[in-house]
């Protein structure tokens, strides 16, 4: 019985990250080019505080119980919208401080060779 808890457990994770448009957003931002959306992402959080409020005012004027469920899963969701600006700004700002050092050690390594002219680096911040 447990065996099936887990494999279905894992089943529908891998569905709900696969398919839900706050997790495909989230995996987004994850990535290099797109940790400098994680601010502005954030203002996604609003619809989601709007469907929880409205489907609320829903269930105290008598509507069905189950709009419960959608109010608890908007909330978690502009939760997750409403973190991920400040955390992809603190993965940005690593990222940009290990691309520094990588390109002041490359500097330093080049003019020890004494070359005395070299084409900047491309590196993967610096890409279109």
């Amino acid at each position: 019985m447990c065996e099936f808890i887990l494999a279905a457990t894992a089943r529908s994770y891998l569905f709900l990250r696969r398919f839900m448009p706050t997790a495909l957003v989230i995996d987004a931002i994850n990535t290099r080019r797109g940790l400098k959306w994680g601010v502005p992402a954030m203002l996604l959080a609003f619809p989601y505080a709007v469907g929880a409020i409205y489907c609320r005012a829903q269930v105290e004027a008598g509507g069905p119980g189950w709009l419960n469920l959608i109010v608890l899963l908007c909330l978690w969701n502009t939760l997750k919208l409403l973190l991920i600006g400040p955390i992809s700004l603190l993965k940005l700002i690593a990222v940009r401080v290990r691309e520094a050092l990588a390109r002041r050690h490359l500097t330093r390594a080049l003019t020890a060779d004494s070359i005395d002219r070299f084409d900047k680096p491309l590196l993967a911040s610096r890409r279109g």
